[in-house]
């Protein structure tokens, strides 16, 4: 059987690419390089970008369409090429961040989000340059208490790759799933397809040069977390609890997973949220509604820092509802006590990196 060109081309006309839903070749990703050797075939597809989520499948048809319409016996080598310039190797993303903090919790409903968003925005109010990642894919909630529900990231063009532009609001540079999916509906992704999203927040945004990057992570420990830690060198971990037993028990299993052997992620401290409720119009009086002190007692007992302790005011609940954090109004208690968690954990950091070498990523071997 003798092989010709239109042969081949008129094989991969018959190839939809699902990210133009037009065949290959009017989505003009077949390039200029096809060549045939005797039963050989070879040609390069073009794809968008180097995480294209269709590159496999795309590939694998292309080889079968050859198959089918050509013949079985012929030898196909598809190779690939991108629009856009590959992102970084791992361990050189984000050259520009020098302390990426994760801020997690064993337990949902203990307030994490919220600290995670105070945090970032007091730094950002001390005069550092603050990035805010949205890592719950499953629960995102910076965009409603940014108050950037409605904000669309935009596309920008640098050193050859298209970037994500992060929002900026309040002076911090913003990142969230929430951005690209329906608030109103549940996102309903399997593992791998919730971690490339997360690595695609990570790697092919725009974060510029930052003096910390705060990751909200979801709670408990998942395939999220371990993208996380196989992506990033992350410097240490702000661990948040409520005072009660419950929450700790899970707190404890947190602070595991980052002092695995194999993770090694410093604890620079604990958070206590909701220590103790504040009636608005009774303002010296404290009800220990969760329990008392227990988030204190659990960092003695490990021997970390108690970085602050947050209590559970009406305030704190309403401001991040509206998109307006609690921390802008400095003039509070419980912004006072925010902006005091925020030296806290600079201190940390700094005692952190003169004492410790960096965190290396978590290397998964096979």
């Amino acid at each position: 059987m003798t092989l010709y060109p239109k042969l081949i081309l008129d094989a991969l006309a018959t190839v939809t690419y699902p990210g133009t839903k037009k065949n290959l070749i009017d989505s003009a990703m077949v390039a200029d390089d096809l060549r045939i050797n005797g039963n050989h075939v070879a040609f390069t597809l073009i794809f968008p970008r180097d995480t294209d989520p269709f590159l496999k499948s795309v590939v694998k048809a292309a080889e079968a369409a050859i198959h089918y319409h050509v013949g079985s016996e012929v030898e196909v080598e598809v190779k690939s090429e991108f629009l856009s310039k590959p992102r970084p190797q791992a361990d050189k993303l984000l050259p520009g961040v020098s302390n990426i903090i994760a801020v997690s919790s064993g337990k949902g409903g203990v307030g994490k989000s919220t600290v995670a968003a105070n945090l970032a925005l007091a730094l950002a109010r001390m005069g550092y340059r603050v990035g805010l990642l949205d890592a719950d894919i499953f629960g995102p909630s910076m965009p409603k208490m940014f108050g950037v529900e409605d904000a669309r990231p935009c596309a920008v063009r640098k050193d050859e790759r298209d970037l994500i532009e992060p929002i900026n609001k309040y002076g911090v540079r913003l990142l969230s799933i929430g951005f690209f999916v329906n608030p109103d509906t549940a996102t309903l992704w399997r593992g791998g397809m919730a971690s490339n999203a997360l690595k695609q927040l990570i790697a092919d945004a725009d974060w510029g040069d930052l003096d910390f990057l705060i990751l909200d992570t979801p709670p408990g420990t998942s395939d999220i977390h371990l993208t996380l830690l196989q992506t990033l060198a992350i410097t240490g971990a702000v661990i948040v609890s409520t005072p009660q037993q419950v929450a700790l028990a899970d707190a404890r299993k947190g602070i595991d997973m980052y002092r695995n052997d194999k993770v090694n992620v410093p604890i620079l401290g604990l958070v206590e949220n909701m220590a103790w409720f504040t009636p608005r119009e009774l303002p010296d009086n404290r009800y220990y509604i969760f329990g008392k002190e227990g988030v204190r007692q659990l960092a003695q007992q490990l021997n970390v820092p108690l970085l602050a302790q947050i209590p559970l005011v009406q305030g704190v609940c309403d401001s991040g509802d509206a998109g307006t954090p609690v921390v802008l109004d400095a003039s509070t208690p419980e912004a006072q006590a925010f902006l005091a968690l925020a030296q806290s954990v600079v201190s940390a950091i700094r005692r952190r990196n003169a004492q410790l070498p960096p965190t290396q990523r978590v290397e998964i071997k096979k």
